[in-house]
C-alpha cells in the first residue's frame, strides 16, 4: 500500500489546534471563574446556560486529541517498521507519564511538596500510547473490534465497584488514594476507554493512505460523525444505556438542555464519546481543504500541542496568581496543596477576556517553536515535544 506524501495534513492540525485553544478556556475557568469551585456547571439546579456551555464545549478537546494522537501514530508509522513504531510509542508514552507526575502536576498546583498527585490527561495519553505500542500489532479488524467493544461496552463496568483497589481505579473508577504524609493520589482519567479512543484514531489513520480518495474519506467521516450523534440522541432520549447520569425532565427549557447534554467525562461514558467524537469526525471531514488566516492561526497550536499545553498551564496559573494578589485574596491563594479556591474569582466575562489574552500571548511563541521544529527535523528530541 502506497502512503501519501509526508506533508502535514491540514485538517488534523486544525482540529488539534481547535481542541488546544478551546481547552484553554476550561483551564482559565478553573482558575478565574468565581463559581468554578462552588458547583458543577452541569448541575441543572444550580447552573445556567452560559456557564454550562462554557464547560460543555471543552468536552470536545480530550476525546478529539486522544483520537488524533492515534491517527498521528499511524502517520508516523508510515516511515517506521512496526517494531520501531512500538518502541517510539513506548518511549513517548513513558515520557508523558513522567511529565505528568512532575512538570504538569507542579503547573496545576504550584505546590513544591506535591501534596496532590493528579493522574490527568497527559497521564491518560501516555498510558494509552504504551498500550497502543502493543495494539498496533493486531490485525486491523481485530483492533477495530477491540476498540469498539471497550467504547460501547465499558459502561457495563459501572455496576462493579471495588473499594480500595487502586488498579481498578486506574482502569475504570475515578477515586482518590492517600499516599501517606498527607499526600493524595487523585485519579482523574481512568484508562478505559481512553486507550480505545486512541486505538480508533490509529485505525482511521489508514484513511490517509493514497489508496483512499479524499471524497471517500469526507463521505465516510461525515457518515460516522452523523451516525454517532444520531445514536447519542436516541440513547439519551431513551435513557436506555451508556450514561450513568439519566436525562431528567425539568420545568424550564434551560434546565432540560443542561440535563440532556450533561454526560459523564470521568471516565467518558459511551454517550460522552458519541457526542464528542461525532463532532470531531464531522470537523475532520469538512476542514481538509480549509484555508485562510484563521485556519493558519488555529493550526499553529495544533502543530505544537505538547509545547503549547505545558506553557499554557504555567501562564494561566501565573496570571491567576497576579489576579489573586490584586483582588485582595493574596497570591498565596494559588498555592494549592488541595484544590480550594472558594471565596475568590471573577465573572464569566473576565474568564473569556483572560482566555483570549492567553491565546494571543501564546501564538507568537508557538509559531516560533513550530518554525524551529520544521527547520530542525534532524533533532530527534523534538519528536518528544
Amino acid at each position: 500500500m502506497t502512503a501519501i506524501s509526508n506533508t502535514r495534513i491540514g485538517s488534523l492540525d486544525f482540529v488539534k489546534g481547535l481542541a488546544m485553544v478551546i481547552m484553554a478556556l476550561d483551564h482559565v475557568r478553573d482558575y478565574f471563574h468565581a463559581a468554578a469551585n462552588l458547583f458543577d456547571p452541569g448541575d441543572p439546579a444550580l447552573s445556567a446556560l452560559p456557564i454550562f456551555f462554557t464547560r460543555w464545549i471543552t468536552h470536545f478537546c480530550a476525546p478529539a486529541f486522544s483520537f488524533l494522537a492515534g491517527t498521528s501514530a499511524f502517520l508516523i508509522g508510515r516511515r517506521k517498521t512496526k517494531q520501531q513504531l512500538s518502541l517510539f510509542l513506548l518511549k513517548r508514552g513513558t515520557w508523558l507519564v513522567i511529565i505528568e507526575f512532575t512538570v504538569v502536576n507542579f503547573a496545576w498546583y504550584f505546590d513544591i511538596g506535591f501534596s496532590t498527585v493528579g493522574l490527568m490527561v497527559i497521564w491518560s495519553l501516555g498510558i494509552s500510547m504504551i498500550c497502543l505500542a502493543a495494539l498496533i500489532h493486531l490485525p486491523k479488524r481485530v483492533l477495530l473490534v477491540f476498540c469498539l467493544v471497550l467504547i460501547f461496552g465499558h459502561n457495563l463496568l459501572d455496576y462493579i465497584t471495588i473499594h480500595g483497589n487502586i488498579l481498578w481505579s486506574i482502569l475504570h473508577q475515578q477515586h482518590d488514594y492517600p499516599l501517606g504524609n498527607g499526600r493524595i493520589l487523585h485519579i482523574v482519567y481512568p484508562l478505559i476507554p481512553w486507550m480505545a479512543i486512541m486505538g480508533m484514531g490509529y485505525y482511521f489513520g489508514s484513511y490517509y493512505n493514497s489508496s483512499v480518495l479524499p471524497r471517500k474519506r469526507r463521505k465516510d467521516f461525515n457518515f460516522i460523525g452523523l451516525a454517532a450523534i444520531l445514536l447519542f440522541l436516541i440513547l439519551r432520549f431513551s435513557n436506555l444505556y451508556g450514561e450513568p447520569k439519566l436525562f431528567i425532565q425539568y420545568e424550564s427549557f434551560s434546565q432540560n438542555i443542561i440535563s440532556f447534554l450533561d454526560t459523564t467525562k470521568y471516565p467518558p461514558s459511551l454517550l460522552f464519546v458519541l457526542m464528542t467524537l461525532g463532532i470531531a469526525f464531522i470537523l475532520i471531514a469538512n476542514t481538509e481543504s480549509a484555508k485562510g488566516k484563521f485556519v493558519q492561526f488555529i493550526s499553529t497550536f495544533g502543530r505544537v500541542p505538547f509545547f503549547y499545553y505545558i506553557i499554557h498551564l504555567y501562564l494561566i496559573h501565573f496570571v491567576a496568581m497576579i489576579a489573586a494578589q490584586f483582588s485582595g485574596a493574596g497570591w498565596q491563594k494559588m498555592i494549592l496543596p488541595t484544590w480550594d479556591l472558594r471565596g475568590y474569582g471573577f465573572s464569566l466575562t473576565v474568564v473569556y477576556l483572560v482566555w483570549v489574552a492567553v491565546i494571543v500571548l501564546l501564538y507568537p511563541l508557538c509559531k516560533w517553536f513550530d518554525s524551529y521544529k520544521q527547520e530542525h527535523k534532524e533533532k530527534w528530541w523534538l519528536g518528544y515535544l
